[in-house]
Order: structure tokens, then sequence, then C-alpha cells
């Protein structure tokens, strides 16, 4: 299966996602550097906004979208559904970090923040989505699977 062929029929705009990804990251790395667990608490209600309501509602995606358009960037589609399974891995990600927190596991919080981070910054940089990555393989194994 090629990775251009629409695999839910939905597409969405690679570079508005990039750059939530450099807005989550900064986000991350200020939470690293302050500790505040309210930064964490932001990201699970943006996650889950964009992923289970509107992500019209999602404070991340309209700082994105303002910004693809104050710097003229041009509409780059992708698979939404590849997206999708990026953004559950990303409040996975924000959640671990959350629990981790909360159990003063300072270790395990930096390794979860590493992680994350590496995979946020590689879809930034080189346009190389793990979970983007990871979509592709779980349709070749589960063709009917959707999100």
């Amino acid at each position: 299966m090629s990775k251009s062929c629409p695999l839910n029929f939905k597409r969405v705009d690679e570079n508005i996602s990039r750059i939530s990804s450099l807005i989550v990251s900064l986000l991350v790395l200020l939470y690293l550097y302050s500790l505040n667990v309210y930064i964490l608490v932001f990201l699970v209600v943006d996650f889950s906004l964009k992923l289970f309501w509107k992500k019209e509602f999602s404070l991340l995606y309209l700082m994105a979208k303002e910004a693809k358009k104050i710097f003229s960037f041009k509409d780059e589609f992708v698979d939404g559904g590849a997206k999708r399974l990026a953004a559950y891995f990303g409040l996975l990600f924000v959640l671990l970090l959350f629990i981790v927190h909360f159990l003063d596991l300072w270790f395990l919080t930096l390794l979860v923040a590493i992680i994350f981070l590496s995979c946020s910054l590689m879809d930034l940089f080189f346009k190389f989505c793990v979970g983007c990555k990871v979509y592709f393989i779980i349709k070749k194994i589960y063709p009917r699977f959707n999100l």
C-alpha cells in the first residue's frame, strides 16, 4: 500500500501539523525547565479537544493555522488517519509525563520526554512521522483499521 493513497479519505495540512509539533515541543521543553504540571494539563486538554471533539477548539491548532498564514506556507495535504494516530501517541506521551511527574520519577520523566521530543522533532525537521509509519504498518496488517 502506497503512503500517498488516501487511507481514511480525510486529508490534513502537514504544515499545520508540523507547526503544532514545534509548539508542543517547546511546551514540553518549558515543562522540563519549570516542572510546571499545568503545562501538561494544557497539553492533555488540547490533544483531547483535537482528538475527541473538534480541532477548531484546540488552541494549538488555531495558533499553528495562524502561523501558517503569517509565514505564507503552502498547503501540503497528507493522510488524516496517520496524523490522527500520531496525535493519539502524543496524548499518550503527555499522559505518561503527567503520571511520572506525580510519581516523582525524574529519570522516567526525562526518558519519556526525550522519546516524545525525538518523535516530534523528527516530524518537524525531517518530515518523518513515527506515528504515521506505525499507521501504515497497521493498515497493511489490518486493512479495515480506521481512525
